[in-house]
Parts: structure tokens; C-alpha cells; sequence
């Protein structure tokens, strides 16, 4: 009974029974349900409210946290490298699962048609390289901050944290003080705004079923299911085993933790929203480093994007099938770069991914049937998130268990010396 009461009393049991509750609601309600819309849009609002405040004091905690470390230019290029290699080796499986099960084969469109659409053509240009770079300094950061603009928040608060960490200690020591007091002050209130978590997530799953139901995903159900094959492999055997291998902590062990944030990243499908459950969990449950996780997890949330790499990829291929067309050895190398360029940058927030665009473009791909998807964006955005959020946590471990051991040698040469 005890246990039982427990569970009902973890956050993430709350947010299943939400869902199931929600999907069974909008499906018997139909369209009428989205009069439970606000309930999500007040839950998503309160999060959005708190999350860019908390991003920009933790970037510059945890770079302040770095700064005076030596290991401060290894964790920065490791945690990119990490980043920019997972995220291609995702966009390698989906391909490889996209040809193998082959989700675009025989779907008749007949009744579908209306759907197709040139209407997103226009937003699927990638900016140049130099475009982005000029793109990530900000020129107003309370601009910047008031149009929630992830990417020069970043660099902006990356500079300051490593600026304070440049300082006397006596003159750093209080403005740090007060900067991970306002983190500590953030996530307890966001740690409040989840309670009403299962509520908001009621709200959003039954507004989207009932407004789209079931038949758009009918069409695009073996999709759907090689998708979440993908995820599955991806976030339950991939990174698990990077853990297992590069660091001291079990897979076991970092899967039973991830289980709290895994499903908060489905009910908000933001992995910013996600942040403070994921800092904590790494924290307190996989002993990372609190200046590891504070540098890595917000970095990670900003342009760790390996779900949606995954999710470029099918897609991609998925398409070309639909369409019939064979793609050539470099419409794939195009697929592989344009998706992983692509997801670095992603803002951390949900809303439908026109970046998927730029992918079938570079490939070739028409993009008529793109409406077809973005309809049910909000179920591919939830759980390419839970991906995205458990690849930042093993990023963090594995990165602070770097660092631990680096230490620990410098240590004994000490001692030996």
C-alpha cells in the first residue's frame, strides 16, 4: 500500500497517468476538447517564464565554476565534440533503419492529398557560417534575453561567467555566491510549477488528439513506430553503454535515474523546461560535479539535439520514398551534415521543426507532404526531447568523470613527486 501510495506520488507516474487520461479524452471529445487547451498553454507559459532566467545564471555559474580550472578548454571541446558526434551517429542510424524497414513504401496517399502543401518552402534556408557565427553575438543582450534568443544568451553568459571566474576571490566570491543563489531560487520555483505538471499535460494531450486524432497517424505509422524504434535504441542502449564504458557509473544505474526526467521531457517536450529536473537528477543521483553540470546541462539543452537529428533523418527518408526517389551516395552525406548543422542551434523550446525543411532541400526531397508531419509535431517533439535531455545527462557524466580522473592523477603525481 505504502509503495503504491509512492508511486502515485512520483511526478513521473503523474505525468503517464496524465497522458493516458489525456489521449483517452481527446479521442472520445474530438475538436470540443480543446477546451482544455489553456490548461497546457498556462503550464507552458509558467515554464517559458522561468526557464531563460535560469539558463543564463547557470551558463554563468558553471563557467565561473570552470574557469579557474585547467580542465576548463578539455571539458568545452570534449562537450562539443560529444555533442556533434552523437548527434551525426543518430542521424547514421535512422538512415540505416529508414532503408532497412523502409517506412514510405506502399502508403497510399489518395485520401491525403489535401494535405500536401508548398507553403514551408520559404523556411527551410540554413544560414552560412558566417551568418550563424555573426548570428550568436549578441549586439543587446536584454534584447536578446527579451526575445529569448538561446543561442547568444549562451555566449554572452559563457564570457561573463568566465570573465567573474578571472577575478580576485575575494571580489568573485559574493557575485558567485549570489549567482547560484538565484539557480538555487529558480529551481525551486520551476520545482513548484511542476506540481501542476499532470494537469498541463491533461491539457496538451487531449487538445492535440482531439484536434488531430487518430487518422493523420495512421498514414504515418510505420514511420511513427521505426521512429521510436530509433529513440528507443538510441536513448536505451546507446548512451547507456557510452556510460557504462567511459565512466564508473552502471548503465543500470544512470537508466533508474533518468526515469524522473525522461518523463518530464515528454510532458513539456522542451528540454529547457526540462533543465532543472535534469541538473538535479545528475546532481544528487549520479554525483556529478555541480560546476560539470551547471556548464554541460544548460549547454546541452541549447544544442545537443540528437532526437531531432534522428527524427531529420527519417524523415528524410521517409520522403524520398513516399516520392519515390533513389537518393545518391550524396544526397546522403547532405542529409548527415544538413541534419547535424541543423539541430546545433535548435531552440530549446516546442513548436513545429521547419529545420526539417533544410534537410529534404539539400537532399532534394520535395516538401509537399510536410503538413502531413507537422500536424502531429507536438508527439515527435515530446519524445525526440526525452532523447535529447538523456544524451545531455550522459554527456555530463561522462565529461565530470574526465575531469575526476584527470584530477586524481595529477594528485598522485604529487604525491609521488
Amino acid at each position: 500500500m505504502l509503495k503504491e501510495k509512492l508511486m502515485l506520488n512520483n511526478i513521473g507516474i503523474q505525468v503517464v497517468i496524465a497522458m493516458i487520461l489525456g489521449t483517452v479524452i481527446g479521442a472520445a471529445m474530438g475538436e470540443s476538447a480543446s477546451m482544455f487547451a489553456p490548461l497546457g498553454t498556462i503550464f507552458i507559459n509558467l515554464i517559458k517564464m522561468l526557464v531563460i532566467p535560469l539558463v543564463a545564471v547557470a551558463l554563468i555559474s558553471g563557467a565561473a565554476g570552470l574557469g579557474n580550472s585547467s580542465n576548463a578548454g578539455k571539458v568545452g571541446v570534449t562537450t562539443l565534440a560529444y555533442f556533434g558526434l552523437t548527434s551525426a551517429l543518430a542521424v547514421a542510424l535512422a538512415l540505416v533503419m529508414g532503408e532497412v524497414f523502409q517506412p514510405g513504401v506502399n502508403i497510399d496517399t489518395a485520401g491525403i492529398e489535401g494535405m500536401f502543401s508548398a507553403e514551408y518552402a520559404s523556411k527551410g534556408e540554413l544560414p552560412t557560417f558566417w551568418a550563424t557565427i555573426t548570428g550568436m553575438i549578441p549586439t543587446n543582450v536584454f534584447q536578446s534575453l527579451n526575445e529569448a534568443n538561446i543561442l547568444q544568451i549562451l555566449v554572452f553568459c559563457l564570457f561573463f561567467g568566465i570573465g567573474l571566474s578571472k577575478l580576485e576571490a575575494t571580489r568573485r566570491d559574493p557575485v558567485l555566491n549570489g549567482v547560484n543563489a538565484i539557480v538555487d531560487v529558480m529551481v525551486w520555483m520551476i520545482n513548484k510549477v511542476m506540481i501542476i505538471a499532470p494537469i498541463g499535460v491533461f491539457g496538451l494531450m487531449a487538445e492535440a488528439v482531439g484536434t488531430f486524432g487518430f487518422g493523420a497517424l495512421m498514414v504515418v505509422f510505420k514511420l511513427f513506430v521505426v521512429y521510436v524504434a530509433a529513440i528507443l535504441i538510441f536513448g536505451f542502449v546507446a548512451y547507456p553503454l557510452m556510460v557504462q564504458f567511459f565512466t564508473k557509473t552502471s548503465a543500470k544505474k544512470f537508466l533508474v535515474a533518468m526515469k524522473k526526467p525522461q518523463a518530464v521531457a515528454l510532458s513539456t517536450a522542451s528540454s529547457m523546461a526540462t533543465l532543472p529536473v535534469t541538473m538535479d537528477t545528475v546532481e544528487h543521483e549520479l554525483g556529478v560535479k555541480n560546476s560539470t553540470a551547471s556548464f554541460v546541462l544548460p549547454l546541452g539543452a541549447t544544442i545537443n539535439m540528437s532526437g531531432n537529428a534522428i527524427y531529420y533523418g527519417l524523415v528524410a527518408i521517409f520522403f524520398a520514398q513516399l516520392f519515390n526517389i533513389d537518393l545518391s551516395m550524396g544526397a546522403y552525406i547532405a542529409i548527415i551534415l544538413t541534419s547535424t548543422l541543423g539541430a546545433v542551434g535548435q531552440a530549446g523550446v516546442p513548436g513545429p521543426s521547419f529545420l526539417v525543411v533544410a534537410v529534404l532541400l539539400a537532399a532534394g526531397i520535395p516538401i509537399e507532404g510536410l503538413p502531413l508531419l507537422f500536424a502531429l509535431d507536438r508527439i515527435f517533439d515530446m519524445i525526440r526531447t526525452a532523447l535529447n535531455i538523456t544524451g545531455d545527462a550522459a554527456c555530463a557524466v561522462i565529461v565530470d568523470s574526465m575531469v575526476e580522473e584527470e584530477a586524481q592523477e595529477v594528485e598522485l603525481q604529487k604525491q609521488q613527486a
